[in-house]
């Protein structure tokens, strides 16, 4: 019998199936923007209406939250979380997201869970009126077992160039705000894992893999409504290394987030997670967002103006002199 790709593990049948699962769904994320469909080798996006355009590109992937999902054989909210790790961090500089691509890599492609993660990515993006107008998936069989799957995504925004965000205009006196995540988002869960390694185990009523795969919060909305009524000084999406390493990229030299570590409203599974985990507050919070998925900061005549538009939203610190860029009182 002569060898195929088949015989070397690599069905390119259910490749094609997977597209057809997707392509509708995908091309309801188009606009008049988008130039071509799936299928061509590279995507086409014009852009228009714009005078000093800018654009900001950002790329993330999902990290270990996988195992969670694949081992629960829970796939929906994961490409949720591939698409907000990147928009959520092209958001922070004021851009609007125009378009993602996404890369699924497996051992075995199953057309099936493959076209249930695409719709997550497909929902957010409809969500934050963005265009999905292209990806990859690559079966590569010996360098994944069959059932593991990885996913990565790239997202290009556009902002004009004099409304940039990107701290310098941060000064003492600022209010520093916090937007709630969803949970752990889409970091951590290296350590999560060690410490809930049962992920059928009963949290709050229910099994702990429910809680622990919520996917990531999408930021642009929110946003968009700030940047269209306030001033932003400053925006920080709290990823891996938590408040203490994402903050501090904003702040410019000789000033200093002081944060009111006691106004942070931790989720009750963060706060399981280090009473059983027996994990130093510090430590947490250079891990964890703790509750606090994204933060923007605001002169303090735009308090009241926040709170109204983004009830959920609360304050947490402000900015003062300081060596130190962050400090927690």
């Amino acid at each position: 019998m002569s060898n195929t790709y088949k015989s070397a593990g690599v069905d390119k049948e259910e490749g094609y199936r997977t597209v057809d699962k997707i392509k509708s769904a995908v091309a309801e994320t188009h606009n008049n923007n988008v130039l071509n469909n799936l299928g061509s080798f590279g995507a086409f996006y014009e852009i228009g209406g714009y005078k000093n355009p800018v654009l900001v590109s950002g790329t993330d992937g999902v990290g270990t939250k996988l195992k969670v999902a694949l081992d629960t054989k829970n796939y929906a909210s994961i490409g949720i979380d591939c698409f907000a790790m990147c928009a959520n961090d092209i958001v922070c500089h004021g851009a609007k997201p125009l378009f993602f691509l996404d890369y699924l890599a497996c051992g075995k492609l199953d057309a099936d869970v493959a076209a249930e993660i695409v719709m997550g990515m497909v929902k957010a993006c409809k969500d934050n009126e963005c265009a999905l107008i292209g990806g990859e998936t690559a079966e590569m069989p010996g360098m994944y077992q069959p059932g593991d799957y990885d996913v990565a995504g790239f997202c290009v925004g556009i902002v004009e160039k004099d409304q940039v965000i990107d701290g310098s205009k941060i000064k003492k006196g600022d209010k520093i705000f916090a937007l709630p995540s969803s949970g752990f988002h889409s970091n951590g869960f290296s350590l999560v894992r060690k410490i809930f390694p049962d992920f059928n185990e009963e949290f709050e009523g229910k099994p702990i893999h429910k809680t622990l795969l919520i996917p990531t919060k999408l930021y642009y909305q929110d946003i968009k409504k700030l940047m269209e009524n306030v001033e932003i000084s400053g925006i920080a999406h709290i990823t891996g290394g938590g408040l203490i390493e994402n903050l501090p990229r904003i702040v410019p030299e000789g000033l200093c987030a002081s944060i009111n570590e006691s106004e942070i409203k931790v989720p009750s599974i963060m706060l399981e997670l280090e009473k059983r985990g027996n994990i130093d507050r510090m430590e947490m919070h250079g891990t964890f967002n703790m509750g606090v998925g994204m933060t923007v900061v605001v002169d303090e005549q735009y308090v009241a103006k926040v709170l109204d538009l983004l009830p959920d939203a609360y304050e947490i610190g402000e900015i003062v002199e300081d060596a130190r860029k962050i400090r927690f009182v």
